[in-house]
Order: structure tokens, then C-alpha cells, then sequence
């Protein structure tokens, strides 16, 4: 029996040394305390049985530039077991001699959180000849390729540039122009690129180049993808990062200055390893031009300062429709088109007194793509005649806008038309409404007749004190004589 149980007591050890020794092991290593002005010091972490598949960034060092990563993995067979393990290596170039302390921090790599203690780290004169400070590949020995030096990374000349475009030059006042933000790299381009906290460098230069004095239709990108295009004659990859449309407020101008997009650019190592790092990571900013937009004021017009600009036309709901006097019908006063779709206004109503309605119901819907905004904008209307006629909605309806690639205004009028036919309800809409002011009584006051008699005695009244006034006004006089 205690055989048995001795040999389910091994079998149970034995199962859980080998998970223990399956599962992943990572560390953190720091590199020398003592670092001089030409050598590096490094933060190195090791995962062991695992692949590196997520790491939060390493921490900022006071005194020290952080020059780039590189990454490293090997692989070692001990009596017929294989074992593997992978690194990432930060480098920091310090900035200046003394003292300088990398206090405690936590990283999380492939969702396991591990500490290091931090250290305090002296930084002195150059030496004539700098340490090796780096981590060693583990096949440098089995190829004959160990030695002491830091591999030698060079920067490869890249063909790209980041641009802001604007597809118009000019415009008037409340007329949309596009802006784009845009990364390219040409077709014969051979530095390696990678975009770095794209959402972050969007957020900071959003707020650097958004105008005040204009409405923003923001395109919401929301992933980065590649798009080849032509120009300068060469091919291009374009990496479009941010577009909207924007309609200036005001006369004047739209400025927009120069911005800075970094990117993560790795240097290539000259002397390339099979199993080591053969690049590092680096970063490069690159930056776009400034633009300015010239904004015109509109032509002279009595509503110069409430039309929409853009190129508009009208949809309506019924070209002719028959009804009968006092039932109601519905009219949908539609425009469609390009440009500032939120800030069109509804349509204007002549000859009100004729159309029994009110406010109408307002739909929009907005489209903002190809470089364009574009969209409608619906007006729902309510509408009872009560006298038989023919009525053209173009008698009462209008609504006025400017087209700027025309450059006049120009207004778009219903044709639909109401043919009213019944007998006249104008009584029945009369008795019906509010007459207000004196009307307003009737239901409320007395009907009965009011005693006026009480005025003449009044008067007498007056008319009395006023003698009696006179009489002792001359009795003083005669008196004083």
C-alpha cells in the first residue's frame, strides 16, 4: 500500500514540476550602475518558454534619451529539451554626468505583471573605449561570430513625406473646402517605417490645426489604410490619417500651421546576425507645410448673412394633389445637396394668411465622403385650405441660396400644385380660431344692462365744488381790498 501510494505521490510531484517548467518565466534585468557619457544603459526583458506577444512601454529615465529597442530570441536543446527564450532590449543614452535614480515601476508583458526595483545609476566621463552593453546572442559562439563590440546599426535614406492638402485655394464665406492629413512613402522607398500612438499625435494635432472661425465635418477615420496614388511621376503609398470638411464663419482666411507626425523608423544593422536583432528602433518626425485659405465676403444681398452656401436642388413629395376644403394634407419640402447640410435654415413662407400650417417636422441625413459633404434636409409641413381653388406652392414657398460656383444667388420654388375643391369652410375656420381681444369677453361678462345714472350725479358733483371754489376765491380777494 505505501508502495502505491509513494509511486502517486512521484507521478503527482513529477506532473507539476513540468507544468512549473512549461509555464512562462519572465525577468527583468537592469543594466550596469556605472554608466559613462558614450555608453548606453539598457533595461533588458527576458520571456522564457513564450513568445514576447504584448508589453507596456518602459519607463522614462531623468538624464537619459531613450535611443530605441531591439529585440532578441534564442533557442537551447539540453538532453533532447528544447527551451526558448526572447528579449526586448530599451536603450537610454544619458544626457548628462551625475546621479540619477529609475525608481521602482511594473510592466505588464503577455498579460503578467512583473517589478523591478529600480536602481540608482551614476553617469560619468566618457571613456576612451565604451563596455559592451548589450545583451549577447547566444549563437555568436556556435557560428564563431563572438566579440565584444555594440553592432552597428545604420540609417537607411528614406523617400517619404507627411502632408496637409487643401482641394481649394479659395472659397466665400460659408463655402466647405476638404483638408486632409496624410503620411506617404514612395513605391522605391526601402527605410522600414511604423506608425507610433497614431491616436495620440491625431488628438494633439487636431487641436493644433482646428480653425476657430469655422464649423468642422470631421470624416471620423477610424483605421489607417494603405492607398496607392500617382503623382510627381511616381508611385505613392498614401496613409491618410485624418479628413474633414470646413466652412469658414467669416471673411478673411483659414490658416493652418505646420504640424509634426512621428513616425517609428528602425536603423538596419550593417553587419546583420542570423539569430540577434538585426535592426533598432528609432523614430523620425516629419512635417507638413503651412496652408491658408482665402475666404471672400458674399455679394451685396438683403440676406447675404442667413442663406447657405453650396449647390443645392429641391425635392418635393407630390407634383399635383387633389383635396377637399379643410382637410389637411402633408407637403415635404426637401433639398438635397452639397455643402453645410446642418445649417440650412427652413424654407421662407409668403402669403401666410393664405395656408393654415405650422413649424414643420425637420429630418437631415449627412454624408461625408470623397472628399465632400453632402446630404438633405427635409422639411415636413402640415397644410388645410378651406376655400376652393387652384393653389401653386411656389405663391408660398421659396427658399434662397447662394451657389458659389456660379457665384449668385439663386432660389429653388415649389412646383407642385393643390387643386381645393368642397364647399367654403373661411366661417368655420373663423369661429373656430382664437379672435382674441374683446371676443375673449363674451363668455365671461354680465349681459345685463348697467345703470349709467350715477355719471350725472357725478358731474353735479364737480360742478359744485368747482362754484363753491370760485365763491371763496372772491371773498378773500374783497376782503384783503
Amino acid at each position: 500500500m505505501s508502495l502505491t501510494i509513494n509511486r502517486v505521490l512521484f507521478v503527482s510531484l513529477a506532473l507539476l514540476f513540468s507544468l512549473m517548467a512549461g509555464a512562462q518565466d519572465i525577468r527583468i534585468e537592469l543594466g550596469e550602475s556605472e554608466v559613462a557619457l558614450n555608453e548606453t544603459f539598457t533595461i533588458k526583458v527576458t520571456v522564457s518558454g513564450e513568445k514576447i506577444r504584448s508589453y507596456d512601454q518602459l519607463p522614462d529615465i531623468s538624464g537619459f534619451q531613450k535611443q530605441g529597442v531591439s529585440q532578441s530570441s534564442s533557442m537551447n536543446i539540453v538532453n533532447g529539451q528544447m527551451s526558448s527564450t526572447n528579449s526586448i532590449i530599451q536603450y537610454y543614452k544619458p544626457l548628462r554626468k551625475g546621479q540619477f535614480t529609475l525608481p521602482n515601476f511594473t510592466l505588464t508583458v503577455n498579460e503578467e505583471s512583473v517589478s523591478s526595483p529600480g536602481k540608482t545609476i551614476t553617469v560619468v566621463d566618457a571613456r576612451a573605449s565604451a563596455r559592451n552593453n548589450r545583451a549577447l546572442d547566444p549563437f555568436d559562439d556556435l557560428f564563431g561570430g563572438n566579440n565584444s563590440e555594440e553592432p552597428e546599426y545604420v540609417e537607411v535614406e528614406d523617400d517619404a513625406f507627411f502632408s496637409l492638402s487643401v482641394d481649394k485655394e479659395e472659397v466665400y464665406v460659408g463655402e466647405g473646402f476638404n483638408v486632409s492629413l496624410a503620411f506617404y512613402m514612395s513605391e522605391s522607398n526601402q527605410a522600414p517605417f511604423n506608425f507610433h500612438e497614431p491616436g495620440k499625435q491625431l488628438e494633439r494635432i487636431i487641436n493644433e490645426i482646428k480653425p476657430g472661425n469655422a464649423w468642422e465635418e470631421n470624416f471620423n477615420i477610424t483605421s489607417i489604410q494603405p492607398e496607392r496614388v500617382e503623382f510627381g511621376g511616381k508611385q505613392w503609398t498614401k496613409y491618410k490619417v485624418y479628413e474633414a470638411s470646413f466652412f469658414p464663419f467669416n471673411a478673411g482666411s483659414v490658416d493652418f500651421p505646420s504640424v509634426g507626425w512621428e513616425m517609428i523608423k528602425y536603423r538596419i544593422a550593417k553587419n546583420p546576425s542570423f539569430f540577434g536583432s538585426n535592426r533598432l528602433q528609432d523614430f523620425k518626425t516629419f512635417y507638413s507645410q503651412p496652408r491658408s485659405i482665402q475666404v471672400n465676403a458674399l455679394p451685396p444681398h438683403p440676406l447675404k448673412n442667413e442663406v447657405s452656401v453650396g449647390n443645392y436642388r429641391l425635392r418635393e413629395s407630390f407634383e399635383e394633389k387633389e383635396v377637399q376644403t379643410g382637410e389637411g394634407f402633408t407637403y415635404d419640402f426637401t433639398i438635397i445637396g452639397e455643402g453645410n447640410i446642418s445649417s440650412i435654415r427652413p424654407p421662407r413662407l409668403k402669403r401666410r394668411q393664405k395656408l393654415n400650417t405650422f413649424d414643420p417636422n425637420e429630418q437631415v441625413q449627412i454624408n461625408r465622403g470623397r472628399g465632400k459633404v453632402t446630404g438633405m434636409k427635409e422639411f415636413g409641413y402640415f397644410i388645410t385650405l378651406n376655400e376652393q381653388e387652384e393653389v401653386a406652392l411656389k405663391d408660398h414657398f421659396e427658399w434662397i441660396y447662394f451657389n458659389p460656383q456660379l457665384a449668385q444667388y439663386d432660389t429653388l420654388v415649389p412646383q407642385s400644385i393643390v387643386r381645393v375643391t368642397g364647399e367654403s369652410k373661411i366661417n368655420q375656420a373663423i369661429s373656430s380660431s382664437r379672435l382674441g381681444g374683446l371676443y375673449d369677453l363674451i363668455e365671461v361678462e354680465d349681459n345685463k344692462l348697467l345703470n349709467q345714472g350715477y355719471k350725472y350725479y357725478f358731474s353735479a358733483l364737480i360742478n359744485g365744488l368747482l362754484l363753491l371754489a370760485v365763491v371763496l376765491l372772491g371773498f378773500l380777494m374783497f376782503k384783503k381790498k
